[in-house]
């Protein structure tokens, strides 16, 4: 699926998920790929039907986005929020792309990009600005408040610059995004972990939002 939709922590095709007239998040499966290799990840842990899955077995190109996105009943669409099996800033150019086609035609739909924060490592440059006017909210990953945390959580193809990278890019992003979030997950960080992120976060003016683990 390029598009879905998410109820009962189940993923349905977004064309098909208005049936009930309520106003729904919509999610936009870019990738299968990332940088990192999170044990406790959906993708390693979710079991889907081959009718309703995020795995892709093509990345969508530009012009596959733009139909679904055309196809969407949009009086009932709360947010899009970029959002996949793998990390968005991978494919950086349908993200934007998209993005820009979103705001030119839905200006007054809010969008989201839920990533790991390791966009700027991932293209070897800062990639903060072109998400100017494009983004409302952006969602990164903390996971862990130490460099070698964060590499045992996450398995990150960077090594232990990934810590710090990710961190930067939420600074950064306070520059052109209206709400910049980092995120931890209960059950899979320890309750010291918790403060240890909330103290990181405070120190350097980010918010952090700690989110419940989905299970299979």
């Amino acid at each position: 699926m390029i598009l879905y939709t998410v109820t009962g922590g189940k993923y349905f095709p977004a064309a098909e998920s208005f049936n009930d007239n309520s106003r729904r998040s919509v999610y936009v499966n870019l990738t299968n790929r990332c940088n990192n290799d999170c044990p406790f990840c959906l993708r390693n842990k979710k079991i889907m039907s081959p009718e309703k899955s995020l795995w892709l077995d093509k990345e969508p190109h530009f012009g596959e986005i733009k139909a679904e996105l055309d196809a969407l009943n949009w009086d009932l669409v709360k947010e899009i929020v970029f959002c996949g099996f793998g990390e968005p800033t991978i494919r950086l150019t349908e993200l934007t792309m998209s993005l820009t086609y979103i705001k030119a035609t839905h200006p007054q739909i809010s969008t989201r990009l839920n990533t790991n924060g390791l966009g700027n490592l991932e293209h070897g440059r800062n990639i903060v600005l072109d998400f100017e006017n494009l983004l409302d909210v952006v969602s990164i990953s903390l996971n862990a408040s130490t460099p070698e945390r964060y590499l045992k959580i996450t398995r990150s193809k960077f090594g232990l610059q990934a810590f710090n990278a990710m961190l930067t890019f939420a600074e950064l992003m306070e520059i052109c995004v209206p709400q910049v979030i980092m995120t931890v997950v209960d059950k899979v960080t320890p309750p010291d972990e918790i403060d240890a992120c909330r103290k990181i976060c405070q120190q350097r003016g980010l918010t952090l939002r700690v989110r419940p683990y989905e299970s299979n």
